[in-house]
């Protein structure tokens, strides 16, 4: 047996879940810096999985709950930061397969690497089982944050405080622009504007993704904004 295939054995017995078809996780394991097989598709996938089981739980866990809080709610479980921290509460970084690149430049311990590789998994292990499998590992994997969640902790992401100020204060609302993305495929920073024409408000933000960039952004228009109105 490799020394590639013993790490996955380590791998699917440190995540509780053993494949029938090993292709799958090999894949998900891997980095497109280090072939062309890479997990990316398996990402798609997994990230429709993990939101659909999120969802399904908080709507059964908080019946009172409106559909406002509820998607913020699910947003803060499955954003980047959190999926990046659940997979080193796995050592998932461990068994990453990284390009000669990224392994020098410590990939393994990126948040995107990470949190891209999670679903990556799940995307592997519904396709390796099946919605109920995957549904099972998720909620283990997300017990402890499902079983300690307050809604009322549950903050409003910074684009829509913005959008909210706005609209009750009856002005347009904010227009986001992407100024730039730099960098390589898989490790972009993108630039974007925004703009409240009311107040000539223009503020920049950069992130790894485009939503990142505008939330960025959204944050800092959000309090040059109620500076103006207080002024």
């Amino acid at each position: 047996m490799s020394h590639r295939q013993q790490q996955i054995d380590r791998f699917c017995s440190h995540l509780g879940y053993q494949f029938s078809n090993r292709q799958l996780i090999e894949k998900a394991l891997t980095h497109r810096s280090a072939s062309n097989h890479h997990n990316e598709r398996l990402e798609f996938l997994g990230d429709a999985v993990l939101g659909m089981v999120i969802a399904k739980a908080l709507f059964a866990k908080f019946p009172k709950v409106d559909e406002g809080q509820l998607s913020r709610m699910r947003s803060n479980l499955v954003k980047g930061k959190t999926l990046a921290v659940i997979a080193k509460e796995i050592e998932l970084g461990d068994f990453i397969y990284l390009g000669e690149g990224e392994l020098k430049s410590g990939g393994f311990r990126r948040a995107s690497i990470l949190a891209d590789a999670f679903e990556a998994v799940i995307g592997a292990v519904y396709l390796d089982s099946g919605f109920d499998e995957a549904n099972q590992l998720i909620l283990k994997l997300y017990h402890k944050r499902l079983t300690e969640l307050d809604p009322s902790e549950v903050t409003k992401d910074p684009k829509t405080r913005l959008q909210e100020l706005l609209q009750s204060r009856r002005f347009s609302l904010p227009e986001y622009e992407l100024l730039s993305v730099t960098g390589e495929a898989h490790e972009q920073t993108f630039e974007v504007v925004c703009v409240i024409s009311e107040k000539s408000i223009k503020t920049v933000g950069t992130g790894s993704s485009r939503r990142n960039a505008e939330q960025l952004a959204a944050e800092k228009a959000f309090y040059e904004l109620q500076k103006a109105l207080a002024s």
